[in-house]
């Protein structure tokens, strides 16, 4: 077999046991690496690299090199489940940067952080004064977790005592031009209703690249064509609209009546719409 043959063999090969062993190993290996972790990725790229293109070297014994620093590496990842003095040893803890918007210049200097870099990191966290940091800690990663100062955390709906509805997730039912089974089951709408909807903003099916259906029954159309202007959806306000009409058709059937009973329950589910609608215009309103 000639040269080029036996690399592309052997790097076919090489890439398939790497990828395996990848993907016995974790997803923590792409997204959240320790030293450790880092160590393990570049040799085993080195590993991987030697095997393809030496020749002159047995494959086999690539791969003995290739199981030992596997099988290392996943008897560690393993022991370090079990115990927690030799998952901080491996890994590292996490160090205190920040206290009551003080810096701790003595960890940074273990952690080897300039204040310029320390800064850096706040501001990627949207952070410029050190002084509203309550709590700042340098996580095993090299990410700075961060806790604000309660009087400068930003307001929830907790804290003006509201209890808002649980939000529910919009569904993808439209990728690439097709229709997608599960989500439309999921979100509660058919086929059938998707294409009415579509008709209605003169499109079809093949000119949408992505859609989506939220809990209100709006349908969100990206198209192939960006150049296309396509109308935001109007089912927030349509349904405003109709909840209103309701509250004004009762307090008309209270006014049309003359019986008492019926002019009190007209009037009473009148008040209850009103105060529906007070309840949610903010979020019939609200866009997306």
């Amino acid at each position: 077999m000639p040269m080029w043959g036996q690399i592309i063999i052997r790097s076919l090969g090489a890439l398939i046991i790497l990828f395996l062993m990848t993907r016995i190993l974790g997803k923590k290996q792409i997204s959240q690496l320790s030293l450790f972790e880092y160590v393990l990725g570049i040799t085993l790229g080195e590993l991987a690299g030697f095997i393809s293109t030496d020749i002159e070297a047995h494959y086999s014994y690539g791969l003995i090199a290739l199981s030992v620093w596997f099988l290392v590496p996943f008897s560690v990842e393993w022991l370090t489940l079990k115990s927690k003095r030799l998952r901080n040893w491996f890994d590292g803890k996490g160090r205190v940067m920040i206290k009551g918007g003080k810096v701790m210049e003595t960890n940074l200097l273990k952690e080897r952080l300039t204040a310029d870099e320390l800064l850096e990191q706040l501001r990627g966290k949207s952070v410029f004064n050190v002084a509203d940091v309550e709590f700042a800690v340098m996580e095993t990663t090299g990410e700075l977790s961060v806790l604000l100062k309660k009087d400068k955390q930003p307001l929830t709906a907790s804290d003006l005592g509201a209890r808002p509805s649980t939000e529910v997730e919009p569904q993808v039912v439209i990728m690439d031009g097709n229709f997608m089974d599960e989500p439309l089951v999921t979100i509660g709408v058919s086929q059938e209703w998707v294409e009415e909807e579509l008709k209605t903003l003169g499109l079809a099916v093949e000119d949408v690249f992505l859609g989506q259906v939220d809990a209100y029954r709006q349908l969100y159309v990206d198209l192939y064509d960006d150049q296309k202007e396509v109308p935001a959806p109007a089912g927030k306000a349509l349904l405003l609209t109709s909840i209103k009409k309701i509250q004004a058709d009762l307090e008309l059937f209270a006014e049309a009546t003359r019986d008492k009973r019926a002019m009190a329950m007209y009037k009473r589910n009148a008040e209850t719409m009103e105060q529906m609608i007070v309840k949610l215009t903010p979020v019939l309103r609200r866009n997306g």
